[in-house]
């Protein structure tokens, strides 16, 4: 009725906030451990070789050399502080969400990294296997902490900021930023050294693509066979999906068939797959890699 006070607010059952907690908790859990793998990538292997391929991480490894006294731990701290300063000023707090987090747990797990493993030299002769974990670290990192919505902040901020205020596209914006970092390194510690950053900073977005690639990889499963019952049993009993199911008819012998479609995991995959080469031997199926799906049982909306 229309005088009826308005209902209130029902708190979530019990089932459904123990999930919404376990969410944000692999959350949480993911985004320190995408910065602990970023961390040690920047402590153990970019700075021992001045590998500066850009972000906060290579701007701290140029300003050591031109400060020895400090560290680039600290100057990590300083810079992030700076950038998440900026960023609440030109950006608002809404707008920075879990940035400020990431930028000085970032610092601090690199302070902590420092700290632990303390390496006045290269860990080992090889420049370029160093090189190759330099990139391969902090870009897993980034990977895991970019596929869960998050930022490692630093210099995307500058980068927001510049594409709030400026026509600079961000992707522009961030490659100019680290450019700038890369020659200023090369400039300080010689060719080699140069040249092995200016790799890095190319390799660098490349090797993030197909990191989230793999971590969301996927499986799209379709089975084309006469009897869909055993298929689908297995399918809901045994690897705990479901599929969709449509009828479907032989182009040439116009024969009555069924298709199901389901997405699986590698190993899950491997298993329907085990199932109807022993089960239905007559069955069809194709298996097509996808890196994005988006729905009920999957990323979100």
């Amino acid at each position: 009725m229309p005088n009826d006070p308005a209902p209130e607010a029902q708190p979530l059952p019990a089932r459904p906030r123990a999930r919404h907690i376990l969410g944000r908790c692999g959350f949480f859990a993911l985004l320190n451990l995408g910065l602990v793998v970023t961390a040690v990538g920047i402590a153990v292997f970019k700075t021992p070789n001045h590998f500066a391929f850009g972000g906060t991480s290579g701007m701290s490894i140029v300003l050591t050399a031109l400060f020895p006294g400090w560290n680039v731990g600290a100057f990590m701290w300083l810079i992030n502080a700076a950038l998440v300063l900026l960023g609440l000023v030109f950006l608002g707090p809404r707008s920075m969400g879990w940035t400020v987090y990431s930028s000085f747990a970032l610092s601090f797990y690199v302070s902590v990294c420092e700290r632990l493993f303390p390496l006045a030299a290269p860990l080992t002769g090889d420049v370029f296997l160093e090189f190759c974990f330099a990139v391969l670290l902090p870009a897993v990192g980034s990977a895991i902490v970019f596929n869960i919505g998050a930022s490692t902040g630093g210099t995307d901020i500058m980068a927001l900021i510049l594409h709030k205020h400026t026509s600079l596209e961000i992707g522009r914006a961030l490659f100019l930023s680290d450019l700038a970092i890369t020659l200023a390194a090369a400039l300080l510690y010689g060719a080699r050294t140069g040249l092995y950053c200016i790799l890095g900073l190319v390799l660098k977005t490349t090797v993030v693509d197909s990191a989230i690639e793999s971590l969301n990889l996927r499986k799209v499963c379709t089975v084309i066979c006469a009897d869909p019952a055993p298929v689908r049993e297995f399918i809901i009993q045994k690897l705990h999906r479901s599929a969709t199911v449509q009828r479907a008819e032989g182009a040439y012998t116009h024969a009555e068939h069924w298709l199901l479609m389901t997405v699986l995991t590698r190993h899950q995959a491997a298993q329907l797959r085990n199932f109807l080469h022993q089960e239905e031997p007559d069955s069809f199926i194709t298996i097509v890699n996808s890196s994005e799906i988006i729905g009920k049982g999957f990323r979100s909306l």
